[in-house]
C-alpha cells in the first residue's frame, strides 16, 4: 500500500532547596527566566470543639507569606507576577519576573537560602521530541499505523481497547473537534498563560496516537480507543509544525490537576532539564498509582527530564541509538495521527513512540486497575515491548497464548 503523508506529608517533610526538539539539547537556567519561589504553608491545627484553624485555607497564613514573597521580591530588584497554592505538596508558589541580568540559577540558588523559603527553581522550559511532515490527503491509515502490525492491534483489541482508563495528556492543546476525537476527551484545561487557547498540532497528535476512535471508517485507530483523556494544554505551538514548548509552572499545574482528578496514565510527551517541582509532583503520581510515560531525548544526558526521573517509564523511538538500560521502545517514524482542523498527517519522534506506550498502558490496566501493569520486553531488540505477553500478563492469561503466526489465542477460563 502506497504510504500517504497526511496532515503529601512525606513529600513536604523533605522539601528543601535542593526537548520538544528533536537534536537540541534544552540549556539550564538562563537570564530571561521566571524565578518560582516555593514558601512552606503551615499545616493545619485543631482548636478545640472546632474545625482546623491556621492551616492552608488561613487568609492571614496566606497573606504572611505573600508578603514574604513580595519582600523578597523587593530584595533582589524582581516584581511578584502571579501566585499558585500547592496544598498537595504544603507550599505556596510565587512566581518573580526574571532577572535584569546575571543568572536565574544563581538568583534561584541564593533565594532557597532565604528563611521560610522550601526552594526556588527557573521556570525551565521544555520542548516537544516531534518533527513536522508536510500534510497530505487523508484516507483510511490504520493499516499503515506501525504499532497496528507490530503490536498486533487489532487482535489486542479483542482483549482490551482501555474502556474507561484515565489518561492525562499534558501536551499543547487537544482539537476536541477533530472527527477522530469527538468524544474521546473527557475534560479540557488550560494553564499556559498569556497566549490564547487554540488547536495545536503535537497535543492533537500525541492525542490521537492513544485514543482515536476506532471503527468510524476515517482516518487512524488509537492504540487505547476506549480510554478517557483529559486534555490538559500546559504548552503552546511555537510555528507551523509540531515543535512546542512548556514551562515549570504550567506543567506543575497540570500535574496538580491529573493527580487531583485520578489519571491513572500521564503522558509526557516532552524533554528538558531536571526540575525540583515537577520532580516531587511526579513523585506524588506514581504514589496516588498513576503511571506516568515520558519522551527519551537520546541529545540530553540521561535521556532528559523527566525520562530520567525515578519511577517514570522512558519510551524512545525505534532505532535512537544509544538507547540506554531500562529506556523502552515503540515505532516513531512516519506514524499516522490526527492534526487539527480534521486532518491527519505521518509525523516522527520519540514524543509519539511515548504516546504509544500509554495507549498500551491502558489497554493492560483496564484488566490491572489495582496495581502497575508489567510491560513485557520483546526478544527482538533491546527495549522492544511484547505487546501481546504484556496483555496476556495482565489480564490473566498464558503468555504462551501468544502466537508469532495466529496472533492471540484466547483462553475464556
Amino acid at each position: 500500500m502506497r504510504r500517504l503523508a497526511v496532515a503529601l506529608a512525606s513529600f513536604v517533610a523533605g522539601l528543601t532547596a535542593a526537548a520538544w526538539a528533536v537534536a537540541e539539547a534544552v540549556p539550564s537556567a538562563t537570564a530571561g527566566e521566571e524565578i518560582l519561589v516555593f514558601l512552606r504553608m503551615a499545616p493545619p491545627h485543631l482548636r478545640a470543639g472546632s474545625a482546623p484553624v491556621g492551616g492552608y485555607g488561613d487568609d492571614d497564613s496566606a497573606a504572611g507569606r505573600r508578603r514574604l514573597a513580595g519582600r523578597i521580591a523587593r530584595q533582589e530588584g524582581l516584581s511578584l507576577v502571579t501566585d499558585w497554592a500547592i496544598p498537595l505538596l504544603g507550599v505556596d508558589c510565587f512566581v518573580l519576573s526574571p532577572p535584569r541580568s546575571g543568572s536565574a540559577e544563581d538568583v534561584a540558588a541564593r533565594i532557597s537560602r532565604s528563611p521560610g523559603v522550601a526552594w526556588a527553581q527557573p521556570m525551565h522550559r521544555y520542548e516537544a521530541q516531534a518533527r513536522p511532515r508536510s500534510p497530505t490527503p487523508n484516507d483510511p491509515l490504520f493499516p499503515i499505523q506501525p504499532v497496528a502490525g507490530q503490536w498486533r492491534l487489532a487482535t489486542l483489541y479483542q482483549v482490551s481497547t482501555g474502556r474507561g482508563v484515565r489518561v492525562a495528556v499534558i501536551d499543547s492543546q487537544v482539537d476536541p473537534a477533530h472527527p477522530d476525537l469527538t468524544g474521546q476527551v473527557e475534560t479540557h484545561r488550560d494553564f499556559v498563560r498569556g497566549r490564547p487557547v487554540k488547536v495545536e498540532a503535537h497535543g492533537t497528535g500525541v492525542a490521537g496516537v492513544i485514543a482515536a476512535k476506532a471503527n468510524n471508517g476515517i482516518g487512524i485507530a488509537g492504540v487505547a480507543p476506549d480510554a478517557r483523556l483529559l486534555a490538559l494544554r500546559a504548552c503552546w505551538q511555537t510555528g507551523k509544525g509540531a515543535a512546542s514548548l512548556c514551562d515549570s509552572l504550567a506543567l506543575a499545574e497540570a500535574l496538580h490537576f491529573a493527580i487531583e482528578h485520578d489519571a491513572e496514565i500521564i503522558n509526557l510527551s516532552l524533554s528538558g532539564p531536571n526540575d525540583v517541582l515537577l520532580g516531587r509532583l511526579i513523585d506524588l503520581a506514581v504514589a496516588h498509582g498513576a503511571q506516568v510515560v515520558a519522551a527519551f531525548d537520546p541529545a540530553l544526558s540521561r535521556g532528559g527530564f523527566p525520562a530520567s526521573h525515578p519511577g517514570v517509564i522512558a519510551v524512545a523511538s525505534d532505532g535512537v541509538e544509544a538507547s540506554q538500560e531500562g529506556v523502552y521502545t515503540a515505532p516513531g517514524h512516519d506514524v499516522p495521527t490526527t492534526q487539527p482542523g480534521g486532518r491527519w498527517g505521518l509525523v516522527d519522534g520519540s514524543s509519539y513512540a511515548a504516546a504509544e506506550v500509554s495507549g498500551l498502558l491502558a489497554l493492560l490496566r483496564q484488566h490491572d486497575r489495582a496495581r502497575h501493569p508489567t510491560l513485557v520486553l520483546a526478544a527482538s531488540s533491546p527495549g522492544a515491548i511484547d505487546a501481546c505477553a504484556s496483555l496476556m500478563r495482565a489480564s490473566g492469561q498464558r503468555e504462551t497464548e501468544c502466537s508469532p503466526r495466529d496472533g492471540l489465542a484466547f483462553n475464556r477460563r
